[in-house]
């Protein structure tokens, strides 16, 4: 009989490096929103890969980088945290990119994790192969790795391989989660995130970091549609404006894209109504931040 084999990978990074679009592709849909702005994941997400023998769960978190606010504060403690509890760690650079002090901040950090910690080179469809010498040995000089895996998450280039290796790492142990599980977190949760994606993809500059998105209400009617009633909370009156857009054109294309994102992940017809709200300077005020989810006593 063969063993089962089960463990935590934690994906570590700077800000923007293809962390969620990888933890998307692992479980084969999605479940981290992807955004070109940094920043994008404030919560840790896991994403669960199951096989017949093994279960992998993946903890995708918030970018690291240096603090500005209280949301800033507990972004970079919810990555930290991630790597105390974890059997592997994913160290993910964007072959893009050249090392910089970020990379040097977390490289400190990743020197006292007992865990195996594997450098993963994402975007290697965006540069020469022969430059991928040269990045391997700039950040081998800086410390030692358990594996070096070039990859593209998303053309999905050399990720089976990435995971074929990981599973060797894994301990024995058994399955946390169903076959057909692929998050731990709540529908309501996903569904947050996926209305606080479009506001990212559709808005200007000024608005992303100052969103959040609360469910109101979430439940079936008597046609089997599902009802969900969302909040975006914004923190000036000038991004209300620019979230609704003239004659409120910009809310219904984020309401429409939304939509059509939750009805494929709930697989249900879905009526969604969002409004708008200005809560000033949430991300400084630990009541609101509790509010709107990111709560310190989940980890």
């Amino acid at each position: 009989m063969t063993t089962h084999k089960s463990g935590f990978v934690a994906i570590v990074g700077r800000p923007n490096v293809g962390k969620s679009t990888l933890l998307n592709r692992i479980v084969g849909q999605k479940i981290a929103i992807m955004s070109d702005k940094a920043q994008t994941t404030r919560n840790k997400i896991q994403g669960v890969y199951t096989t017949a023998d093994t279960q992998m769960v993946f903890i995708d978190t918030p970018g690291i980088h240096k603090p500005k606010h209280r949301l800033g504060d507990f972004m970079v403690e919810a990555a930290y945290s991630a790597l105390r509890e974890v059997d592997a760690v994913l160290f993910m650079i964007s072959a893009d990119e050249k090392r910089g002090r970020g990379d040097d901040f977390i490289i400190e950090r990743l020197k006292n994790v007992s865990s195996p910690v594997f450098l993963v080179i994402n975007k290697i469809d965006k540069v020469h192969p022969d430059k991928l010498l040269g990045i391997i040995e700039d950040y081998t000089s800086q410390m030692d790795f358990a594996e070096i895996v070039p990859i593209s998450a998303v053309e999905g280039n050399n990720v089976e391989h990435l995971m074929e290796t990981l599973i060797t790492q894994m301990p024995e142990g058994p399955q946390y989660f169903p076959d057909d599980q692929v998050t731990d977190h709540p529908e309501y949760f996903i569904v947050s995130e996926l209305i606080r994606e479009k506001v990212l993809q559709l808005t200007r500059d000024e608005v992303p970091h100052s969103v959040a998105v609360v469910i109101d209400s979430m439940k079936r009617d008597e046609n089997d549609k599902v009802r969900i009633l969302a909040t975006i909370i914004v923190e000036r009156d000038s991004q209300k404006g620019i979230v609704i857009g003239k004659g409120g054109k910009m809310l219904k294309q984020i309401g429409t894209k939304a939509r059509l994102d939750i009805e494929h992940l709930l697989g249900d017809k879905v009526f969604l109504e969002v409004w708008v709200k200005v809560q000033k300077n949430w991300r400084d005020k630990q009541t609101y931040l509790q509010d709107y989810g990111y709560r310190k006593d989940e980890y």
